[in-house]
């Protein structure tokens, strides 16, 4: 089992960074902080309540004065790269909030967010003054480093993974498209990534103004092409109709299916908790022209209190010509994962093909 990424701050890396703050900054007890980051409560904290205690001890063990202590930390900064070092940004999320620090703290974000990434440390100026922090992010868009730009999109994101909900632009997400208007066709795979996540995140509260956008940007540029596609994923995966036919999955035609015949089996189809079985399937396509296919299988999981609840897997995504005989086997492990229990019932597993149910199976879980 992989090592917890929490387990990342080792007291040997605690007096590592200790001895470099000292050399900015000689009075720093550096055995003093690692005692107070690492005392009885330390093995119950989580990553992020682990980078919020360091943020928070340094913030006792450097000057009181928030420029001098942030002056200490900037010294040192380029020898304070990677995951590690989220407690730069975060130390600035956590004592530059007052309205006489934001200049200095936009400063300092816009430099650490190239050593870790300031994607989290932003949100709280996001919800206290939206606004002046949006602006700020146009701002970045337009920043040479493409650490910066990335910030402007990924800090703004409303459903950011592990970060801070950003309820107003759940509501509203002009102010967020207006910024990713800026960055649509940017130079770097980084930035576009940002970008495409952002708009997936746009489109789980607000799927007609993604599609809006999706056709306005679609054959503007190469690049752009790609946000498009990528951001509108979870679209796709709901089968969202004006989202497929945008990007050209075939439907049934003049009353012709997509799907002449179709066969989707288990083997074996009883199982242990923790088990495998082998799917087999066998799609028959219309004949005529090349069409675009997305094929998927779903399985309806028994929940503990024995309603389902569906999941989908990919199996293919491609243009193949009329008239194709696609078939294929997909292993499937009834494994518990961290993510996911299993438990024991009958779970009915579906083909689906362009979002349309093909054929279907049962397997036993015990």
């Amino acid at each position: 089992m992989a090592e917890p990424l929490k387990n990342i701050y080792t007291e040997d890396f605690l007096r590592l960074f200790g001895e470099r703050v000292q050399t900015a900054y000689s009075s720093f007890d550096t055995q003093k902080f690692i005692l107070q980051v690492m005392d009885e409560t330390w093995n119950e904290l989580e990553l992020k309540e682990r980078i919020r205690r360091i943020s928070l001890t340094l913030g006792a063990c450097l000057p009181n004065r928030y420029k001098e202590a942030l002056n200490i930390l900037l010294a040192i900064d380029e020898h304070c790269s990677g995951f590690p070092y989220l407690f730069f940004p975060d130390f600035v999320e956590v004592f530059g909030q007052g309205k006489q620090h934001w200049d200095l703290s936009m400063k300092a974000l816009e430099r650490f967010t190239s050593k870790s990434s300031a994607e989290f440390a932003v949100r709280p100026f996001l919800l206290h003054e939206p606004e002046r922090m949006m602006r700020q992010m146009t701002a970045w868009a337009g920043h040479p480093s493409e650490h910066v730009r990335r910030l402007a999109s990924e800090g703004c994101r409303p459903r950011l993974p592990w970060g801070q909900a950003l309820p107003i632009f759940k509501r509203d997400p002009a102010p967020v498209l207006a910024v990713l208007e800026l960055l649509k066709a940017d130079p770097s795979l980084y930035v576009r990534k940002s970008v495409a996540n952002n708009l997936n995140d746009i489109a789980k509260d607000h799927p007609d103004t993604v599609i809006v956008t999706a056709r306005r940007w679609k054959g503007t540029n190469p690049d752009t092409d790609w946000i498009v596609r990528h951001g509108c994923r979870t679209l796709i995966r709901k089968s969202n109709p004006e989202v497929m036919a945008l990007f050209g999955y075939a439907d049934d035609m003049d009353g012709e299916p997509l799907v002449t015949q179709a066969s989707l089996t288990a083997n074996p189809a009883m199982l242990k908790i923790g088990d495998s079985c082998e799917l087999s399937y066998v799609i028959q396509l219309r004949g005529g022209e090349a069409v675009r296919v997305r094929v998927e299988y779903g399985i309806d999981f028994v929940k503990a209190k024995g309603h389902v609840s569906r999941k989908m897997f990919l199996l293919s995504d491609k243009t193949v010509p009329g008239g194709t005989r696609l078939t294929g086997t997909r292993t499937h492990h009834f494994a518990d994962l961290t993510t996911r229990r299993h438990y024991s019932g009958v779970h009915r597993i579906a083909l689906f093909v362009n979002g349309q149910e093909a054929a279907s199976t049962v397997v036993g879980l015990e």
